[in-house]
């Protein structure tokens, strides 16, 4: 078969596709025929290249790739994208919804050295309340509102992202840990109660990626060199490797692949 064929008249919805391992899931799923819906944040001139980028992509592999910039954590935004997003898609035609969005808090949860600015800097229980929504559970609104509108394909894959920061100390990652922590959580009952529905939810744990929101972490530098030291290919993982494992989770070869966190780094977990 054509790969330019394999997902014909079928859609991803990419929540986070602006860069990272959004946007390079969007490129290679259009070079697989799939059509993407990318939602994302952007100002106005990021948001204009972003779309040229896009377009190009589109035209390059013959599929549809619709780009919204608007806020995908505000529910009546949400909403809206549904309404006009299912006069645009087929019923049943919805394949992927990638959970790629990394907005968050990156603050000590303390700072012993400087104590009248502590209230200023240091992370509230509204920066871990926002960051988990952001990170974890804005994931079950957007299954839930997808799921309402009948646009979920029978054999429809959900997909979030983690990583190894949700189960060691990262500096200053205390937010985005409990919220990749409460995602893993939040997939595995996804993956039973949305079975119902065909759907399969995953979770994959990229290795460390030089992305933008990595090196947002305070002491990013460091976790790059010691990624590349402990992978066993001597390398940083790449969004184009994650994105390969994306694709595969959307084949009918992955059919029975649910609840799972798949590691996509080359082994560095190992170590």
């Amino acid at each position: 078969m054509d790969k330019h064929l394999q997902f014909k008249d079928l859609w991803a919805v990419i929540l986070g596709g602006s860069g990272g391992f959004g946007f390079a899931a969007a490129e290679k799923l259009a070079t697989h025929g799939m059509n993407v819906a990318v939602i994302y944040r952007e100002n106005k001139a990021a948001d204009k290249a972003l779309k040229e980028q896009l377009l190009q992509i589109a035209q390059s592999n013959s599929v549809k790739i619709l780009p919204y910039n608007i806020n995908a954590l505000d529910a009546t935004a949400r909403e809206s994208f549904v309404t006009e997003f299912a006069a645009i898609a087929p019923e049943d035609s919805v394949k992927l919804l990638l959970h790629s969005i990394a907005r968050g808090n990156l603050k000590p949860l303390t700072i012993k050295d400087n104590p009248s600015d502590e209230a200023y800097n240091t992370l509230s229980i509204d920066d871990i309340q926002m960051t988990t929504y952001a990170m974890s559970n804005s994931l079950l609104d957007w299954t839930k509102s997808i799921l309402n509108a009948g646009l979920f394909n029978n054999d429809g894959r959900i997909i979030g992202l983690t990583s190894e920061g949700a189960h060691k100390y990262w500096e200053g990652y205390a937010a985005v840990s409990i919220a990749k922590a409460s995602l893993e959580s939040l997939a595995k009952y996804m993956a039973v109660e949305f079975s119902i529905y065909g759907l399969k939810t995953n979770i994959i744990q990229a290795g460390v990626t030089a992305t933008a929101s990595l090196k947002m972490i305070p002491g990013s530098e460091k976790l790059l060199v010691m990624g590349a030291e402990r992978n066993p290919f001597k390398r940083l993982t790449k969004p184009d490797d994650v994105a390969g494992v994306i694709y595969l989770l959307c084949t009918d070869e992955a059919a029975w692949i649910n609840g799972s966190i798949i590691h996509a780094d080359g082994g560095e977990h190992c170590r």
